[in-house]
């Protein structure tokens, strides 16, 4: 039980960093700082990005559920 939770817990991480790299930046950072920032964005969201949102947060969730998971297991088996 302890081994795949550890399992999922790292794949999951590896997806998580991986799916919150694929996000489009949103914000100017340094960048707008020295006049980088000046690009408009006029098309909105769209449906790739919007699912990549919600793997993002299924992801997490996952990852969280984990961590939780293998705390519970280490505080009350071990």
């Amino acid at each position: 039980m302890v081994l795949t939770l550890q399992i999922v817990l790292f794949l999951s991480c590896l997806g998580m960093t991986m799916f919150v790299l694929l996000h489009k930046g949103k914000g100017g950072g340094l960048s707008s700082l020295f006049g980088g920032g000046v690009q408009s964005n006029l098309s909105g969201s769209t449906v790739v990005e919007k699912n990549l949102d919600r793997v993002t947060i299924i992801c997490a969730i996952i990852w969280i559920v984990c961590i939780v998971g293998l705390n519970l297991i280490h505080a009350y088996v071990g």
